[in-house]
């Protein structure tokens, strides 16, 4: 090619923005159906809100009073987490603990909420908990054991990172979406720049994916579209040692510090609410918020107040709606998939928002059913049953 020859831009099927969990497992499911795909970040895998959450496989338990949508999405990709991608688990288990009169009074109505949603449960007295947990409160009246459990926040992703690349998929790490281009009212291409060297370029593509998190709004903003995301930060407190080998969680409506899931040899503590306008606001840590958390929790494990902190961090849910609830505890954590021909009258685009990472597979799946019929393609989701690869095959050169 001579100098002054223009370069063609590539081409893909299918453009992926975002390198988060959903991102992460919305390649893999292209992959597995046959669809070549390649996949932008900005920053390093897993490097926005999926690295900064505190680790928690949801039983569903914790949304069955309020959001029964949501539990009923985690119970179900709960199961199918075990079978895929059991490295990446702690199959610990959770508590839900009472520690006062109307908390115990509470235990009725969320046991049959849990039990209209699918979500198993066991309801233990007091002394039981203790047995389970004995750093808990000895005030403890009594507790319900759920299919909660841990995740490696980094691990599981990264499976699904693995699983894609080994299987084809193009992952280009510090690629920032710049731009969408369009023709005739459909979303035609993305405009990148590579932040090492500074170069700019544009890769078309029959559909792009919009699983940008709580940027998602902005990126479909770049075509005109909209994703009505409302960002919510929430604070997380590690401190150094394993005060429960359970997640515990406060019986009660979620509030701060109703949390304490361990990881390892840490304990983290989520988490308070509140909301902002752009996910940037949301990297910093309010003054008074960590010494909250440590207050809060330790309602439920006295020794969280003398385990020294190792971490604190600030993580914005990408969360769908308008201001509903004081802090966004109101808002469902559901989530739903954007097909911007029909919302918005531009094609090409489809947008992902919402959900928890215990749902990634089951956002994804629904993502690329969707992407599949605007395709005109006719291939079955295989991820429910495809074991994933160790995380560490994603840096394998073979």
């Amino acid at each position: 090619m001579s100098a002054t020859a223009k370069r063609q831009p590539e081409r893909y099927p299918v453009i992926v923005v975002g390198g988060g969990g959903t991102g992460g497992a919305i390649l893999h499911d292209l992959t597995l159906r046959g669809i070549e795909a390649v996949l932008v970040e900005r920053g390093e895998l897993t490097s926005g809100t999926t690295g900064r959450h505190h680790g928690q496989l949801h039983s569903g338990a914790r949304y069955a009073f309020n959001d029964p949508e949501s539990a009923v999405e985690c119970v179900e990709e709960n199961e199918i987490l075990r079978r895929i991608a059991r490295p990446a688990l702690e199959l610990n288990d959770g508590l839900f603990v009472a520690l006062s009169e109307a908390e115990e009074a509470f235990s009725e109505p969320f046991l049959e909420r849990c039990r209209a949603c699918g979500i198993p449960t066991r309801l233990v007295d007091g002394k039981t908990a203790l047995a389970l947990e004995p750093k808990l409160n000895p005030r403890v009246r009594l507790a319900i054991q759920v299919p909660d459990g841990t995740i490696d926040a980094w691990r599981l992703p990264m499976m699904f990172f693995a699983t894609a690349r080994t299987n084809g998929a193009d992952v280009r790490t510090f690629t920032e979406a710049i731009g969408l281009e369009s023709a005739a009212g459909r979303v035609t291409g993305v405009q990148v720049l590579d932040r090492r060297t500074d170069r700019q370029y544009t890769i078309q593509g029959d559909l792009v994916v919009n699983a940008a998190g709580p940027w998602a709004g902005q990126v479909a903003g770049m075509a005109g579209a909209t994703v009505p995301i409302q960002p919510t930060p929430g604070v997380m407190v590690a401190v150094r040692g394993r005060l429960a080998n359970m997640v515990i969680n406060r019986l009660s409506p979620p509030g701060d510090a109703d949390i304490i899931v361990p990881q390892r040899n840490l304990s983290v503590v989520g988490t308070t609410s509140w909301f902002v306008d752009t996910p940037e606001e949301a990297l910093v840590c309010p003054e008074g918020h960590i010494e909250r958390m440590i207050e809060k929790g330790s309602e439920m494990i006295p020794a969280l107040t003398a385990a020294p902190v190792r971490a604190a961090w600030v993580a914005a849910r990408p969360l769908i709606g308008g201001k509903n609830g004081e802090g966004g505890r109101a808002m469902s954590r559901a989530f739903r998939c954007y097909d911007h021909q029909a919302e918005d009258g531009v094609d090409g685009l489809v947008s992902v928002a919402g959900g928890k990472a215990t749902t990634l597979r089951g956002m994804a799946e629904t993502v690329v059913d969707l992407v599949c019929t605007k395709l005109g393609l006719e291939a079955p989701c295989r991820t429910r049953e495809t074991v994933l690869l160790p995380h560490k095959a994603f840096f394998s050169k073979g």
